[in-house]
């Protein structure tokens, strides 16, 4: 048994790493020549709790690393995890799957093994059939069903727990047709996974559970946040207290009821615009995913406002930004609604200073010169006259009013209430608790 993948992301690199420790014969593709040299030394090219771990475990096994696509024909499995990056228009953009796909084509025409080729990746309902089906067939000169197994494999990973969630994930669900690769297929993931769940289902079902998964999360954020909102202007209201009383409620649960400044990273919000965008290509007007995007997009609107309403000018203001990874345990800012806030500053010509634990380097790439950076919590509040928590890291717990003596102006807008239960003055404000 060996197993091919095809892009080392997120997904990809998790994913080799599992497979490889686990004692899978492993190949790692990515055409990226200097991470792949970052990766066999043993070295993750993004932060992820356990990963680099988990990589050192399977490079002293069975994993090795290339970025040669022509490796993968020894191959029994073959999965792509490469990305599908959102277009201008809120599509998502196929080049990364397209030139995969047609790779692996050229390497199974040149080989007599049966591969099963899997797609992970993201991708709207029908780019398997219209997409990636034809592009493999025309390349192989091989027809599917007959000569090799194509399945669709949707990831459901959470960022900051990637490893875990590889290793256990809630269920394996594999789009195709009925055919001895669907079946070797299922033996090899209910071998890998004994007490997970196996659903199996068409192509386009699979595509779609993947967007119905995310959107679900995208909108208990929305609904909860927009709750939040009401909370904010009811004396003495908590959110926390609503969000942790109705999770109780087993229909409800208590996962994604954080109230905060919106959701953010690499999935949510390009995946609400896919399916948004597919949606009315196909005929449907999505007005409830429209208005769980539009409460998201409004959430900074509201930080805004209150600092404006505090400061009255903000022109020239020392405003800190505390977090700018879109959620803790993570270097990601990717769609983080901090980098956001900091653009709506910027504009305002406010002086901008940031400290995050994790995440300083990627926020380096995005601004350069243009803000100011803090190697601790203490020196990035100081002369600050108005601080946004934006990221609940737990080091920010043990802030207090020592920490924030050397502020100009103790103005705290704290997105996570991670504060709530302390004494910071009257000028403290948690979004989601009543004033």
């Amino acid at each position: 048994m060996k197993v091919g993948i095809i892009g080392l992301g997120f997904v990809g690199l998790s994913l080799a790493s599992v497979l490889s420790a686990k004692g899978y014969s492993t190949i790692g593709i990515d055409i990226d020549i200097k991470k792949c040299k970052q990766i066999t030394d043993g070295k993750s090219p993004f932060f992820e709790p356990n990963l680099e771990k988990t990589l050192r475990q399977g490079l002293k096994k069975k994993l090795k690393i290339s970025d040669e696509y022509s490796l993968v024909k020894d191959c029994d499995f073959v999965f792509v995890t490469v990305g599908t990056p959102q277009s201008s228009d809120g599509s998502i953009d196929l080049s990364m799957i397209k030139k995969s796909v047609k790779e692996i084509g050229k390497t199974m025409y040149q080989n007599e093994k049966n591969q099963i080729i899997l797609i992970k990746s993201t991708v709207t309902p029908g780019t398997m059939k219209n997409v990636v089906l034809p592009i493999l067939e025309k390349n192989s000169k091989k027809k599917a069903g007959k000569d090799f197994g194509l399945i669709s494999n949707p990831e459901f990973l959470q960022e900051t727990n990637a490893i875990k969630d590889t290793k256990f994930p809630h269920t394996v669900v594999l789009g195709g047709y009925d055919t001895k690769y669907m079946k070797k297929a299922r033996i090899f993931f209910s071998k890998l996974h004994p007490n997970t769940p196996i659903i199996i289902t068409n192509h386009q079902t699979a595509e779609m559970v993947k967007y119905a998964n995310n959107s679900f999360l995208a909108t208990k954020i929305s609904f909860i946040n927009q709750l939040s909102n009401i909370c904010q202007n009811i004396p003495e209201a908590n959110i926390d207290d609503v969000a942790k009383t109705i999770g109780l409620d087993p229909r409800i649960g208590k996962l994604f009821l954080n109230a905060g400044p919106g959701y953010g990273g690499s999935c949510l919000p390009k995946d609400m615009k896919a399916l948004i965008n597919f949606a009315s290509d196909v005929g449907v007007k999505p007005v409830l995913l429209n208005a769980v995007e539009e409460i998201n997009e409004n959430q900074l609107e509201q930080i805004v406002k209150l600092v404006k309403k505090k400061l009255k000018n903000v022109a020239s203001k020392n405003i800190t930004i505390m977090g700018t990874a879109f959620k803790p345990n993570t270097d990601d800012v990717r769609d983080s609604l901090s980098i956001g806030l900091i653009r709506k500053f910027l504009k305002m010509n406010a002086k901008i200073t940031v400290f995050d634990p994790r995440a300083i380097d990627n926020t380096k790439k995005i601004f350069g010169k243009k803000i100011i950076y803090k190697n601790s919590a203490s020196k990035a509040l100081e002369k600050s006259e108005c601080a946004i928590f934006m990221t609940y890291w737990r080091e920010f717990e043990k802030i207090d009013n020592k920490t924030i003596k050397h502020m100009k102006r103790k103005l705290i807008i704290d997105c996570r209430r991670i504060f709530a239960e302390k004494n910071m003055g009257e000028e403290y404000f948690a979004l989601g608790i009543g004033q």
